[in-house]
């Protein structure tokens, strides 16, 4: 089939060149000249694991390409709309600027029968708003939303957990999901479920299931602040009520908190979200999960600073972390960013360290140094602090390493993520989050 992906960040990019790696012929469209550029060269604007091969042979097999002109977009069947909505700079609510410009500039190349199929995180009502402009061309609008892990993005695409379609009623909406189902023809043969809904509940599935996966994190961070005041260990107690089956393990990891581009400004588009519909009792929980959130960043510091003896001041302290998660080079909200500015604030000598993101935290955050080699960044350092848990820090770096190039042998584990016996035995003061 023929695909148009309107707006190529890390969705769009992602899903064009995931669409085209399962046979599509694929046109990613952006009013970015230079990220055009970079993509129609082959060369993937920002890390992540399995998108360069997949670009690079999607340029070469002639079915994907990239374009500046919305005007390369007609001619496609499906029209996905894949552009941000980041949070308003003056609220929580979210900004749909970005997702009524894709959609008022690909009207006039839309075609009857046309499927225009939002990707974007939207506030729920948005689809319903949306078909009423596009249905006047002919075309369809479906609400197709994503679920995408960065580290993760590309086999999310290709082999996603659920494909979730919000569909209008009637004959339009049968029709508009069984293109859908042929776009996703290789997840559905391997029997991932196919979920069609109303416009309604496709835009709540995403916002519900960020919501969901925050209040998780906020939670066990919630014991952990309890654990920090009683002499428990918060990893534990994870483990311990991880065992029941209706709670499950997965997200239940104490730490530094979620940062990133969708969990924070989801759960606050939703809140806000709610209050215009007259419904902010019923999310209230997530200001408190937000607040949480917010509260272990500055734990960690204050960590720092109680290891160094009350004051950071002129002491050098390591970073290890700048991207909000491993396997990925976004700095969004990231909490280790924060963590690091917040010690630079207080007079520390920071030196933060990244295999994949220092580039693109030296843009946002010059006042910091940096260290491409870990080696580096842990030379003379007085404390050090894990903030992003790559396998470089949690599996690779022993304490004996550590040790032989720190000045001093403080260390704070902001995502529990040390063995705490090792670091210890090899006579480092270490200090986790919600940890004994």
């Amino acid at each position: 089939m023929k695909l148009s992906v309107i707006g190529c960040g890390y969705l769009g990019a992602v899903h064009a060149a995931a669409m085209a790696s399962i046979g599509h012929d694929v046109v990613g469209i952006d009013v970015d000249a230079r990220k055009i550029e970079s993509l129609s060269k082959g060369e993937a604007p920002f890390f992540e694991p399995g998108l360069q091969e997949i670009l690079s042979d999607g340029i070469a097999s002639g079915r994907l390409r990239f374009s500046t002109s919305m005007a390369d977009a007609a001619g496609a069947q499906v029209h996905f709309i894949g552009v941000g909505t980041p949070q308003q700079k003056d609220g929580y609510a979210a900004d749909l600027t970005y997702v009524n410009a894709a959609v008022d500039g690909l009207l006039p190349h839309l075609s009857p029968g046309d499927i225009v199929a939002g990707k974007s995180t939207v506030p729920v009502g948005t689809a319903a708003r949306l078909a009423e402009v596009v249905e006047p061309t002919g075309a369809t609008l479906v609400w197709n939303p994503e679920f995408l892990r960065e580290g993760f993005a590309v086999q999310d695409t290709v082999a996603p957990d659920r494909l979730v379609a919000g569909v209008p009623d009637g004959a339009e909406g049968e029709r508009a999901a069984a293109i859908l189902r042929a776009v996703y023809h290789t997840a559905i043969a391997n029997e991932t479920p196919f979920i069609v809904t109303d416009y309604a509940t496709a835009e709540l599935v995403k916002v519900a299931a960020n919501a969901f996966l925050a209040t998780k994190i906020s939670f066990i961070n919630a014991m952990a602040e309890i654990a920090e005041v009683t002499g428990a260990d918060v990893t534990q107690l994870a483990d311990a009520i991880g065992h029941d089956a209706r709670i499950g393990r997965r997200f239940l990891g104490a730490g530094i908190g979620f940062g990133g581009g969708c969990l924070p400004k989801d759960i606050r588009a939703f809140s806000a979200r709610a209050e215009e519909l007259g419904r902010g009792e019923s999310v209230a929980f997530l200001r408190e999960v937000d607040a949480i959130n917010l509260r272990r960043r500055e734990r960690a510091v204050q960590l720092v600073v109680e290891g160094l003896g009350g004051s950071v001041y002129g002491k050098r302290v390591a970073v290890l972390g700048a991207a909000f998660k491993p396997h990925s080079d976004d700095i969004r909200d990231s909490p280790a960013l924060d963590a690091a500015v917040r010690l630079h604030g207080l007079g520390a000598d920071v030196v933060v360290t990244d295999p994949a993101a220092i580039e693109n935290a030296r843009r946002v955050h010059p006042q910091l140094r940096y260290e491409q080699e870990l080696d580096a960044a842990l030379q003379g350092a007085d404390a050090v602090l894990v903030v992003t848990e790559w396998d470089e820090y949690r599996r690779e770096l022993t304490p004996e390493h550590a040790a032989a190039l720190a000045g001093g042998r403080v260390v704070v584990d902001g995502r529990n993520c040390l063995d705490a016996g090792a670091w210890r035995a090899a006579g480092w003061e270490y200090s986790g989050m919600g940890r004994p």
